[in-house]
């Protein structure tokens, strides 16, 4: 039968599709979304507890808008990371049932951030006092959660991951830390004097940066070594993730630190203009933690994207040079030199046409 003009075979027409619902060629997923999901909103609601108590305990209404102010970062960053890791389990799980489509994912992802957001605003207009900080927290809170949904709609599910479990982990740190600043302030040298005291404050707040960055680099390249040995277990053909994923991944928490950042100064913009109009200390304090706050997100943006560099390049090998290429074989390498080549050809001996360029005086008898 004749080949149609335009027409394609069905035996090549299927090929192209084969190869793309390959298990290869579809993107990894995220192993342990779920756990990563529970972790999440359990920090989330201990944000949220201890935020109520804060307030909850103040005796005045100026002092509850202070202590609001103070525990609004806290309680974004948690929304923040609740929001990502929700949406990844969701995510998860439609691509396991529906496969890899992009729109399907990225509607998940926005759906599993706004179910945060809109559980979160709830539970804090019924637990917390009927204010409009009330209001201002709740309305934060959702935000940050759908945004961090619509971060976990991106192709790259186990950088997603990464950048979850290492700011949650830097999350954690956080508050943990809070318990050795007091030796490290004397270790430091604060004295007395109040320029003591903030030069021990300043290198106390580079320590906690610093080993945040570390501990968020180490996670993030840990966890995506995990996924990757999960999916060539799975798949042999799996395909890898290169340096890039491994250096967002390392940034991935430094970067939402700083977008959280945003989301406070702008979604929480009233309760931080009502706290720093309290007192000129109060309007002092709140400019000091805000810079600390960016100064920090961009020390743990740049020392977790170097550590996670540097722990994934120490996995790759050795360049591969011309000097490693294997010897070539040695039935195909021709002989250098044959004994019978080395006996001269009789017809060869002896040229006169060479012998009368050469001298000719030797080739003319009569001279």
């Amino acid at each position: 039968m004749t080949k149609q003009p335009g027409r394609v075979p069905a035996a090549e027409s299927h090929e192209p599709a084969a190869a793309a619902a390959s298990p290869s060629s579809r993107p990894l997923p995220a192993p342990g979304a779920a756990v990563l999901a529970l972790l999440a909103l359990g920090w989330l609601a201990a944000m949220l507890w201890s935020t109520r108590q804060a307030i909850s305990s103040a005796a005045a209404g100026v002092t509850a808008i202070s202590l609001s102010a103070f525990a609004l970062p806290g309680v974004i960053s948690a929304a923040l990371v609740c929001g990502a890791a929700v949406a990844l389990a969701g995510g998860n799980l439609l691509a396991r049932r529906y496969g890899d489509w992009a729109t399907l994912r990225f509607a998940g992802a926005i759906g599993g951030g706004m179910l945060v957001g809109l559980a979160a605003a709830i539970a804090i207009n019924l637990t917390y006092s009927d204010t409009s900080i009330t209001n201002v927290i709740a309305g934060t809170t959702a935000a940050a959660a759908i945004i961090g949904g619509a971060v976990a709609a991106a192709r790259t599910a186990p950088a997603v991951g990464a950048v979850v479990t290492a700011a949650l982990s830097t999350l954690v740190f956080v508050v943990a830390f809070s318990q050795a600043r007091d030796p490290l302030f004397d270790l430091f040298g604060a004295g007395d004097s109040q320029q003591s005291v903030v030069d021990a404050a300043k290198w106390v707040s580079r320590t906690e940066s610093l080993v945040a960055g570390l501990l968020a680099g180490l996670l993030a390249f840990g966890y995506l070594s995990w996924a990757r040995r999960r999916a060539v277990r799975r798949d042999p053909a799996a395909v890898a993730l290169r340096w890039p994923a491994y250096l967002l991944a390392g940034a991935g928490p430094g970067l939402l630190l700083l977008l959280a950042e945003v989301i406070i100064r702008v979604g929480g913009r009233s309760l931080l203009d009502l706290a720093s109009a309290l007192s000129e200390a109060d309007a002092v304090a709140q400019t000091s933690l805000g810079t600390s706050r960016v100064d920090n997100g961009i020390w743990v943006l740049f020392v977790g994207a170097l550590t996670a560099l540097v722990a994934f390049g120490r996995t790759l090998g050795p360049a591969q040079t011309d000097d490693d290429e294997p010897a070539a074989n040695p039935d195909t390498v021709t002989n250098q030199a044959d004994p019978e080549d080395d006996e001269p050809d009789p017809a060869e001996a002896f040229d006169p046409a060479e012998a009368f360029d050469a001298d000719p005086a030797k080739a003319d008898p009569a001279r």
